[in-house]
């Protein structure tokens, strides 16, 4: 449990809302990062907060955020106006704040302290917290997906064969393809990485199988350091901060092709638009299109 007097939630813009040297980090896509609900009540004299754009998401950041805060302590959050930033006011105020507000490069600033009896603290936590979902899977609000299938998981599922040796799932998220590759009796190993540690925790309690092992890394970093694996599967990302990053999925694309042993396969899932092809043969001796319907295409491409 966290001993730190500040903190902040989400990459730091000092333009926005200032933060200390010494704050420590809080958001579960940054990897290393404390987990805001283990600070303790009542510990900290101020939290900057980069809004999460899901409104159960957000408000159990910003109850956990208030309850951590010493009374009278700082809350400064911040999000873009088209991404719920013009309804921090409101939010922070129907939890009892007083709340400033302003306006910088296209995002909302709200700064409140930390009222004497804050209400509604604990049903925005419930409300946001580790859950089991319909099918009986551990979720939480704010991961990818977190409330359904995806239907471009859901193809690739519907394509994906037999696999076998060891693998890796890039971007695992609950653990929906995992399980599905687990099933077979002929893989050896599978490696589930994920940058969002909500998605690394649900998946660890979705998955109960000793071949199963859990890495809260960021696919494109250096510091992921797999070889010679038989077979990647991955419905990778492809946005960012709000926006459409195709990078992202060609980094993860790059990573596979390095962490695979020659022969091996990549089975990967994208929406149709995205132009992935070029760099899947610039990468892999051959590449096929194994399946597509509705908006999305499954390639498999060897090494």
């Amino acid at each position: 449990m966290s001993t730190a007097r500040t903190a902040f939630y989400g990459p730091a813009d000092h333009d926005l809302a200032p933060v200390a040297a010494e704050a420590i980090q809080v958001s579960p896509l940054v990897v290393g990062a404390t987990d805001v609900a283990s600070i303790a009540d009542q510990s900290l004299d101020a939290i900057a907060i980069r809004a999460p754009a899901g409104v159960v998401e957000r408000l159990f950041v910003l109850a956990h955020a208030l309850r951590a805060l010493t009374v009278e302590g700082r809350l400064t959050a911040f999000g873009p106006k088209d991404r719920g930033g013009l309804r921090l006011k409101k939010e922070l105020e129907a939890f009892g704040c007083v709340v400033g507000e302003s306006s910088k490069k296209h995002n909302r600033i709200c700064v409140a302290l930390r009222p004497a009896e804050p209400v509604g603290l604990a049903e925005a936590i419930e409300a946001g917290a580790p859950r089991r979902a319909s099918d009986d899977l551990w979720t939480q609000p704010g991961v990818f997906s977190w409330d359904r299938l995806d239907p471009g998981t859901a193809l690739l599922l519907k394509v994906l064969p037999e696999l076998s040796g060891a693998g890796a799932d890039f971007g695992c998220g609950i653990g929906w393809l995992a399980r599905s590759v687990l099933a077979s009796p002929k893989v050896t190993k599978l490696t589930l990485v994920d940058l969002d540690r909500r998605a690394i925790d649900a998946a660890c309690r979705n998955i109960e199988d000793t071949r199963a092992e859990f890495v809260w890394d960021d696919v494109r970093q250096a510091a992921l350091t797999l070889e010679k694996l038989d077979f990647v599967v991955t419905n990778p990302p492809f946005h960012e901060t709000g926006g459409e990053d195709r990078s992202l999925g060609q980094a993860f694309i790059k990573t596979a092709a390095a962490s695979l042993r020659k022969g091996g396969d990549l089975w990967l899932v994208a929406n149709r638009h995205l132009p992935y092809e070029a760099i899947l043969n610039e990468h892999f001796a051959k590449v096929r299109l194994a399946g597509e319907t509705n908006g999305y295409k499954v390639y498999e491409a060897r090494k």
